[in-house]
């Protein structure tokens, strides 16, 4: 589980939750530059890798099946044969419904002949449109005595065998799943190249998640994260073993990729919001002293105490909107500890809290 980067707020600025004690005189003073970057809000969570695309692929025609081309880990291409059924009846069938058809046609064609009433012929052409029907649809059911794949990838599941009886349906394919809710024996193809993230995030954050925002995706496998974007944040709320509420939020890996693997953990970093050029400095710089907020800048080597503006703070860094400018040097007083004396104690405000400040939060993790 992630945890929260908190600041605590006063007015337009932002102060770390630590104070600042008298330097050491004896020390060499620590300093740090004021830079310009992009800076931004983001919501962290893990979810598991999962193809992009599956599709569980059935029969849609009675029958029993006569032959099965693949087996699991062979790799298909969209439009390539799986299995078939035995389709001498069904063949029956079609050419029945062809020959059904031919002798509607020429009863018209006599009956046209012949001067029949209009009543004779709206009957015979009645009778030609229903044989035509009934042909095509014959017809359909010769063709799907072969199952074929919808898409190109991998055969990860194959439940028939020669001789399974097969029911009536369609075949079913699906971003995730692809179930349809048939029975029967199926074969399950997915896609190797294109994957998405199916996350958990709590439910303190989701209100914060929209579709269409930047995701970076990071796994063990990566040697550097992997651009996505959220595609669907769920509505229904799952509570996890520690009775927290989370919700489903769904990435898209953007492009096509070898090095991720199904079933493997990632976490995502959405990117809530964004601002570019933004100055700022390590957070420990900045000190409050009778309700001024300053810092002190290096001026030919010496620390000046100047009054600076904050705007937000951004983990451990503090936004500076006036009294600094980008290369400046700015001198980190040395940190006291929290109780216990030691490094390892809770830091700690003066009289327990922030400069009369809330606390926020800039990133926040989830499970």
């Amino acid at each position: 589980m992630a945890v929260a980067v908190v600041v605590a707020a006063a007015g337009a600025g932002g102060w770390l939750w630590l104070r600042p004690s008298a330097a050491d005189p004896a020390a060499d003073p620590v300093t740090a530059t004021a830079t310009v970057d992009t800076q931004r809000d983001t919501v962290s969570a893990t979810g598991t890798v999962a193809p992009a695309r599956r599709a569980d692929l059935r029969f849609a025609v009675d029958g029993e099946v006569a032959e099965v081309r693949v087996a699991e880990g062979d790799t298909v291409t969209a439009g390539q044969v799986l299995a078939t059924v035995d389709d001498e009846l069904l063949a029956a069938d079609a050419t029945a419904a062809a020959a059904e058809l031919d002798a509607a046609r020429a009863q018209l064609d006599d009956q046209t002949a012949a001067g029949a009433s209009d009543t004779q012929l709206a009957a015979a052409q009645a009778e030609v449109a229903a044989a035509t029907s009934k042909r095509a649809a014959a017809e359909k059911a010769r063709d799907q005595a072969e199952l074929t794949a919808t898409i190109a990838g991998t055969v990860v599941e194959v439940e028939l065998a020669v001789g399974d009886q097969t029911g009536s349906g369609s075949t079913g394919e699906g971003e995730q799943t692809g179930q349809t809710g048939q029975t029967g024996g199926y074969i399950t193809v997915v896609a190797t190249n294109r994957y998405l993230v199916e996350a958990r995030v709590a439910g303190a954050d989701v209100e914060r998640i929209s579709a269409g925002m930047t995701v970076e995706v990071a796994t063990t496998d990566l040697d550097e994260p992997a651009p996505g974007t959220v595609t669907t944040v769920g509505l229904v709320a799952e509570t996890d073993e520690a009775g927290t509420a989370t919700f489903p939020v769904t990435v898209d890996v953007t492009g096509e990729r070898d090095d991720l693997y199904a079933g493997s953990t990632a976490t995502v970093t959405i990117v809530v919001a964004q601002r570019d050029d933004v100055l700022t400095v390590p957070t420990q710089a900045v000190r409050e002293d009778d309700g001024n907020t300053y810092v002190d800048k290096l001026v030919d080597g010496a620390a000046v105490r100047t009054e600076v503006t904050l705007g937000a703070t951004y983990g451990p860094r503090t936004e500076i909107r006036t009294g600094l400018a980008e290369g400046d040097q700015v001198q980190l007083p040395a940190m006291t500890s929290g109780p216990g004396g030691g490094g390892g104690g809770l830091p700690r405000f003066p009289g327990g809290a922030g400069p009369g400040g809330a606390i926020t939060e800039f990133q926040v993790g989830g499970r």
